[in-house]
């Protein structure tokens, strides 16, 4: 009966007016973003950011989180029709969605990846309101070193999850710490790593960063990568399944939702790994494993539910615990931190409306995705044909207007286009931005634990210790180091035996 009483606190929050615009311009914006290549849910939220300053806070963070989940739905309609994948989760979509399209049965496959949407995103946002408030409620027993050890654990996750070489993620680790320390320390008011520069005392500008490592670096890479993309575009006729579809897509997506569901949770790109996973499990079980690739429309059904259940459940550690999985939810924090927000278990219980009209507005952002897109699937098809060349300048005026508006510097500016270029070169390194992105979020709350809990413990480092969920996080995070580099390490060791064997 509470959890009801909940969700008609959040449901009369999230049907006013005025909510319901934001739910339906943010999904709209999630489904045009998905649709581009190269834009991408973390640079357009990076990008909306100014204009949260203008909002009220349950519009700014419901049409945020519609934009996220609505540009996994977006993704899909590219990467069906024209082979060319909007988001990254949405690759494994394009592998028989786009097969399909060639052998005419576009609608099917676009069909199949709205059920396995609306489904998933239900579903998931159901476990958000059944599992949230209990975790919420945990973490509210948490101590200074706790919180610690949570937020130590959440960057070794994020490192072991990210792609590429380990100690390329360790280091871009490290200098997201090193950012989040730039500024003036709050305790003694001791100047760090300002170098002289005025403009540096207050730190440097979540906004800046994002817009520099996601918006401008983003826009490098895509500008290499334009030439000699096809964009022939497959008619759509009928969008109604078969029998037989039916039932060959009502397995996947129940599975599809499950492995989404639980990945999402995960620090990292919980909605890529998942759509991964379930397209994987699929092939191995599926008795028409010899049309994966061809056009089995399992490929479509089981990677579209699991990325879409992964982007909704990432909002679980969000809301309950404070700590962001992925790099979108790090920006999430900052909304809510220029909304004077303090995300975490405190949320829920002095802000309920706001929290459940989240979770409510996602049941209706996933009902306005079916409504809106299906209709619309010729007009996404001919937006996502315009040529990348008219597209980025607009990008370019828009992330420097956001930028310059929030305190009316140019020094920013200039300090977004250094981090542009710093995101492309890295990028070009093998080096990922989201685990430096997560450290910079997470690095100043970090320093501010560590502060209190060595205060209440006399400076006693073992208080780390002694607590016991402290305890067991930092033991996970050391059996999660280990379990990532026992490969590599046992790799090496074959290849000495190898080379002395010789």
């Amino acid at each position: 009966m509470e959890l009801l009483a909940h969700l008609g606190l959040g449901f009369s929050t999230a049907f006013t007016p005025e909510n319901l615009l934001y739910c339906l311009a943010g999904v709209f914006l999630g489904t045009l973003i998905g649709v581009l290549p190269g834009l991408g849910p973390t640079a357009t939220i990076a990008m909306l950011l100014p204009l949260t300053f203008t909002l009220p806070p349950v519009a700014s963070l419901i049409m945020l989180a519609g934009i996220y989940y609505g540009s996994q739905y977006g993704g899909s309609t590219t990467s069906i029709l024209i082979n060319v994948p909007g988001e990254a989760a949405s690759v494994v979509t394009a592998l028989d969605g786009y097969q399909m399209a060639r052998q005419g049965r576009a609608g099917v496959a676009l069909t199949t990846a709205a059920v396995g949407s609306f489904f998933a995103g239900s579903v998931a946002t159901l476990l958000i309101a059944l599992f949230a408030p209990p975790l919420a409620d945990l973490a509210l027993k948490f101590g200074p070193a706790d919180y610690f050890s949570l937020m130590v654990l959440g960057l070794i996750a994020s490192v072991v999850l990210a792609q590429g070489s380990l100690l390329h993620a360790i280091g871009m680790v490290v200098l997201g710490l090193l950012l989040g320390l730039i500024g003036t320390d709050i305790n003694s008011g001791v100047q760090r790593f300002t170098f002289g520069i005025p403009q540096l005392t207050d730190g440097i500008g979540f906004v800046v960063i994002a817009m520099g490592m996601f918006g401008l670096a983003e826009i490098l890479r895509n500008l290499e990568q334009q030439h000699g993309q096809s964009t022939e575009v497959t008619r759509v006729s009928s969008l109604m399944p078969s029998r037989e579809d039916w039932k060959r897509m009502v397995g996947p997506i129940l599975r599809g939702t499950a492995i989404g569901s639980a990945l999402g949770i995960l620090p990292g790109s919980g909605s890529i790994l998942g759509a991964f996973a379930a397209y994987s499990l699929e092939k191995k079980i599926s008795k028409n494993s010899a049309e994966f690739g061809k056009g089995a429309i399992e490929g479509v059904a089981a990677p579209e539910s699991a990325n879409n259940a992964g982007a909704q459940t990432s909002f679980i550690p969000l809301l309950t615990l404070g700590v962001p999985p992925n790099p979108v939810m790090a920006l999430m924090v900052g909304a809510m931190i220029i909304q004077g927000i303090q995300p975490g278990p405190s949320v829920i219980v002095e802000q309920p409306a706001l929290f459940w009209g989240i979770i409510a507005s996602m049941w209706i952002g996933n009902l306005f995705l079916i409504i809106l897109n299906l209709p619309m699937i010729g007009i996404w098809v001919r937006i996502a044909s315009i040529p990348y060349k008219y597209l980025y300048p607009a990008i370019i005026v828009f992330c420097s207007v956001g930028v310059f508006s929030l305190k009316n510097s140019e020094f920013d500016i200039y300090l977004m286009a250094l981090f542009g270029v710093l995101g492309y070169l890295l990028s070009k390194l093998g080096c990922e931005p989201a685990p430096m992105l997560l450290a910079f979020i997470l690095g100043p709350m970090m320093e501010e634990y560590l502060r209190r809990a060595l205060l209440l413990s006399r400076g006693d480092p073992m208080v780390f210790l002694r607590r016991p969920i402290s305890a067991t996080l930092l033991i996970l995070g050391v059996l999660a180091v280990i379990a990532v580099s026992y490969p590599a390490l046992f790799k090496k060791r074959g290849e000495v035996f190898r080379d002395r064997d010789k």
